[in-house]
């Protein structure tokens, strides 16, 4: 490849690179997004899978897209990302039988701008789903609504997409704590899962669902304190405040349209090349050296690779702080390790327990297990560790192929099933390979007892990923993590993956970073990338873009 120049030079092409791309083009920069792999998108992609003719997301699953700044800047809508919004939403069915539906507070009355209006059908029917186990819960789910809807949800939104202040200065999310009414109380930044669980609730089945919908959503286990910006998001999920959401076409959604605003912009996609390391002149980021020995200049270098390969790999040779070096080997990748993927079908599963509470089988989120919350609280990360899963299964289930049928064949059904495991290291490759099929086998036997028509005769095929397959094809997801760094309350917001990186920019002038590793974490739609472009912005005087 030939030496070229560019005002701007993007190292990694995943979903962060590929959204900062679009706002400094659209700032006027020439702008190239260097990808080593020959897709773009990194966890923003999906593949033909567990069986010819059916598609199923090989990384990211469960996305908002539509509430990123990006999704309306870039008319994302109008580049192919279109989303699904089920009224159904979040629920689990029990070992004994019961089970609860959520149903969605805030109802999506148009798929085109993702606009929502308050549902009163809705909110009763969740508050009479939870009144079947305790009325107390049933007014904590009104009250918690209520709270969300005047307080937490704007501060929800600013906190996600506003770069972290410093230490001192609250937080949108901190600010919260100084309104009498807001239910966020100065300990629940220190509590943990469990404590959060038996806090607020007090039946089994929320408290149940609450410790098993964290780690989905943060990989956090029950002895974790998960700080507040993971209360705030799992909480409106557990009880279903937001909409359900299903991209149609998968997840490989997002990157198509990000790439082709990107390219209408003059975005320039260069694939299948490896940056060897950033051009270091004076202190200052002056390009990229490729493996092929060919130089791109550029002003300004921004690297959407996680803080271990931004600063060990790419400014190798640059001198940096003993102190940093030291914290880059400290940051806490142990959390967010699953077995997951699809199970392909023949026909939908029939529960059992859909004849006293009809629409289960719809739930975009359906958790299973046991009506065991001391179980979860005390035991479940321990078998996790020791024997690779737990051994009551607490699986998740999504029938994304019901709203999507893009994602299977005529007549056919794809679910997604996950649950929770250990850090790639424990195990060897040999053994990783035994405990996914021995996984698949038990989540099998899980799921006919709650659905009988679940035979190995329904079932056409499986793909399930375990850690090694991820560390293996995403190297910032560090010990097979999908979160690239424990999301625990000491490596959030301003301590994101630790403070002397916390604000989006390098040791090196003209050198920045927006992977997943900083504020506002690990996700699809997360705000690290757009978060990142306002601090480049404020240093370089290019134009903002507000939310």
């Amino acid at each position: 490849m030939a030496d070229a120049t560019y005002d701007a030079i993007v190292v990694g092409g995943g979903h962060h690179g590929t959204i900062i791309a679009c706002y400094l083009a659209k700032a006027g920069m020439k702008v190239a997004v260097l990808e080593r792999h020959t897709n773009l998108g990194g966890g923003a992609v999906s593949e033909e899978a567990p069986a010819p003719g059916f598609r199923q997301n090989s990384c990211a699953h469960f996305t908002r897209f539509y509430s990123h700044p990006a999704y309306t800047e870039f008319n994302l809508r109008e580049e192919g990302l279109h989303y699904v919004f089920p009224d159904e939403n979040e629920g689990m069915i029990f070992e004994d039988g019961s089970s609860f539906i959520g149903y969605s507070a805030y109802r999506v009355v148009d798929p085109q701008t993702g606009r929502t209006e308050y549902s009163e059908e809705n909110v009763r029917k969740t508050y009479e789903q939870i009144s079947q186990f305790s009325k107390r819960d049933a007014e904590v789910y009104l009250d918690l609504l209520d709270k969300y809807t005047r307080y937490w949800k704007r501060a929800f939104h600013r906190h996600r997409f506003t770069p972290p202040t410093p230490w001192g200065v609250p937080d949108p999310l901190e600010e919260l704590i100084t309104i009498p009414d807001s239910g966020i109380e100065p300990v629940h930044q220190f509590m943990s899962v469990r404590q959060l669980a038996y806090d607020f609730f007090e039946s089994p089945e929320l408290r149940t669902l609450f410790m098993r919908a964290t780690p989905t959503s943060s990989g956090t286990f029950p002895d974790d304190p998960m700080g507040l910006q993971v209360l705030v998001h799992v909480m409106a999920l557990v009880l279903s405040f937001e909409p359900a959401s299903i991209v149609a076409g998968g997840t490989q959604s997002i990157t198509n349209a990000l790439v082709s605003a990107g390219k209408k912009l003059g975005v320039t996609y260069l694939i299948g090349q490896e940056v060897d390391q950033v051009v270091v002149e004076g202190g200052q980021a002056r390009g990229v050296l490729l493996s092929s020995g060919a130089r791109l200049n550029a002003r300004l270098v921004v690297s959407s690779l996680g803080v271990p390969q931004t600063l060990l790999r790419l400014l190798k040779g640059t001198p940096i702080s003993d102190k940093i070096m030291h914290r880059v080997k400290n940051i806490h990748y142990d959390r967010a390790q699953i077995l997951w993927g699809n199970v392909a079908m023949h026909e939908l599963p029939q529960y059992s327990a859909e004849a006293s509470n009809p629409g289960l089988g719809r739930l975009p989120r359906l958790y299973t297990g046991a009506k065991d919350p001391d179980y979860l609280a005390s035991k479940y990360q321990h078998d996790i560790f020791v024997l690779g899963f737990p051994q009551q299964l607490y699986l998740l289930m999504a029938p994304d192929s019901i709203w999507d049928r893009s994602r299977a064949p005529e007549g056919k059904h794809t679910i997604l099933i996950e649950d929770f495991t250990a850090p790639r290291r424990l195990f060897s490759a040999r053994e990783w390979k035994r405990l996914t099929e021995e996984f698949v086998t038990q989540a099998l036997a899980q799921w006919q007892r709650l659905a009988p028509n679940m035979t190995h005769d329904n079932v056409i095929g499986a793909r399930i990923y375990n850690p090694y397959d991820v560390e293996a094809s995403h190297p910032d997801m560090i010990e097979g993590g999908w979160a690239e760094g424990s999301m625990i309350a000491s490596q959030l917001g301003r301590f994101r993956p630790f403070p002397e990186m916390a604000n989006y920019r390098t040791p090196v002038q003209n050198m920045y970073i927006c992977s997943s590793n900083l504020h506002s974490a690990a996700g699809i739609g997360r705000g690290s990338s757009y978060n990142c472009y306002q601090i480049i912005a404020e240093d370089l005087g290019l134009p903002k873009f507000s939310l």
